[in-house]
């Protein structure tokens, strides 16, 4: 592992960064990177006026493989010590089991019912305001860096960034295993990502910035030799590449600290959805609403180490993320949201109160079509709710198959309950009924024509579209 966070290149980047002048040395600070800190300061960090964001997203991590979600294997040492002085929410649902739906999900703050992202030619319309225009208009430099395209310019996900691009392949891919049974080979390496990142924190150091990074590596199932350290079956490569991720989020946080703006920088991590190994019977995502698919991890650092970790059991969503972040730095918050911010929620958790009153007994949804790639095809929609212990899957086109799961008994959704507990399933029903009734969409979505070469490029990522 340290092989390759000394790896010269990485340091090549920094070369340049330092030859503009934003740093005089490596070692310029000989005190810790960030300061302690206290509970009470979070609620002034929206006081504060210097702070940037660097927003994570790692494509496909399931939030059960992370050592700070419990799980035995090392794979994420340096991921784990971001919440560790910081703050981990212990119950998030993301709202599709598909990147653009997903990810859509997260910048709009809306569910896929609202923003209507639901099929692959669909795209988000200039009208929908995003967390980047509020960063943007508030002055911030803003840049993202991605490498999957379901996350491009094309469906309106660049709106607000002044600079948005896919990460140039660079020489070092045959470096890596790729290994994912379900996809081809992707061009370039998280490592590419993370070189364009480490070189636009340098240029703006001095200038407040948001920063969106989207790794993909743990998708493809991809990694660096040293980081093949658990095995050879599906599950073993999974974890090597999750392992891989973790030396690149520690390169980005490497950055900050060399340069000194740690102790001014709020770092967040989070994933569009997980993975399946068979649990009910598919591996991969995109093809159900199941808890490994669905269960995402959101860790925040913040600019100081607080004295412990702060937890947050109550259960959260993807669509809670940017409202959280912009509430947490004092930024105007996104119009019409069906998230919400969970900063009430983490100083609940901090005091040791009671969950606020907005975030108990609450029902979170999930949707996903099932015929989203499918180009003539209609549509197959299928929903999720969770509230309280209970999941409710929904198959819209076959009632008869829905699916009652209970987490108390069965963390892990493998038992149907439906007909053990009717009461429960006819009110989770009702519930499912009255959100699609009642939930209209919030604009008339873009309807993308794709070409030969962007369609070619979706089905390097593994998947179907016909």
């Amino acid at each position: 592992m340290r092989g390759l966070l000394d790896s010269p290149w990485f340091y090549f980047s920094l070369a340049a960064v330092l030859a503009i002048g934003a740093v005089a040395s490596q070692f310029r600070y000989s005190s810790p990177p960030k300061p302690a800190g206290t509970f009470d300061q979070i609620a002034t960090l929206a006081e504060r006026g210097d702070l940037n964001v660097v927003f994570i997203v790692a494509d496909t991590l399931r939030a059960d493989h992370l050592g700070i979600y419990g799980y035995e294997r090392p794979t994420s040492p340096h991921i784990d010590r971001l919440a560790e002085r910081g703050i981990r929410f212990a119950n998030v649902e993301a709202q599709s089991s598909w990147t653009k739906s997903s990810m859509a999900s997260i910048w709009t703050a809306m569910y896929p019912q609202r923003n209507g992202i639901h099929r692959y030619a669909d795209g988000i319309p200039e009208q929908a305001l995003m967390p980047a225009e509020i960063f943007r208009d508030a002055g911030y430099a803003t840049a993202g860096i991605y490498r999957n395209s379901w996350v491009g310019p094309n469906f309106g996900f660049g709106q607000g960034f002044q600079r948005y691009v896919k990460s140039a392949p660079s020489f070092n891919r045959e470096r890596l295993q790729v290994s994912n049974p379900s996809a081809q080979g992707l061009t370039g390496s998280d490592l590419d990502v993370t070189e364009s990142a480490s070189e636009f924190i340098g240029a703006n150091s001095d200038n407040r910035f948001l920063l969106y990074v989207h790794y993909m590596d743990v998708h493809q199932y991809s990694y660096d030799s040293d980081s093949d350290l658990f095995g050879s079956d599906f599950g073993d490569l999974y974890d090597n590449s999750i392992h891989w991720l973790d030396i690149n989020v520690e390169r980005v946080v490497k950055t900050l600290e060399i340069l000194g703006i740690l102790d001014k920088t709020i770092v967040v991590l989070t994933s569009d959805h997980g993975e399946g190994f068979r649990e009910h019977g598919f591996e991969g995502h995109a093809k159900g609403l199941y808890k490994e698919v669905q269960f995402t991890p959101w860790l925040i650092s913040l600019p100081f180490d607080l004295p412990e970790p702060i937890v947050v059991e109550a259960q959260v969503a993807s669509i809670d993320i940017w409202p959280t972040l912009l509430d947490l730095v004092g930024l105007p918050p996104l119009h019409d949201a069906d998230g919400l911010s969970a900063v009430p929620a983490i100083m609940a958790a901090a005091g040791g109160e009671p969950v606020p009153e907005a975030f108990r007994d609450r029902a979170i949804f999930a949707q996903i079509d099932r015929r989203w790639g499918k180009v003539n095809k209609p549509d197959d929609p299928s929903i999720s709710i969770v509230r309280g212990p209970h999941r409710m899957y929904r198959w819209l086109r076959l009632p008869a198959s829905d699916e009652l799961f209970d987490h108390r008994d069965d963390p892990v959704e493998l038992e149907n309950v439906l007909q053990d507990q009717p009461e429960v399933a006819e009110d989770l029903r009702a519930q499912i009924d009255a959100f699609l009734e009642d939930t209209e969409p919030a604009w008339q979505t873009l309807d993308i024509e794709l070409d030969a070469m962007r369609l070619n490029q979706l089905r390097a990522l593994g998947y179907k579209i016909d």
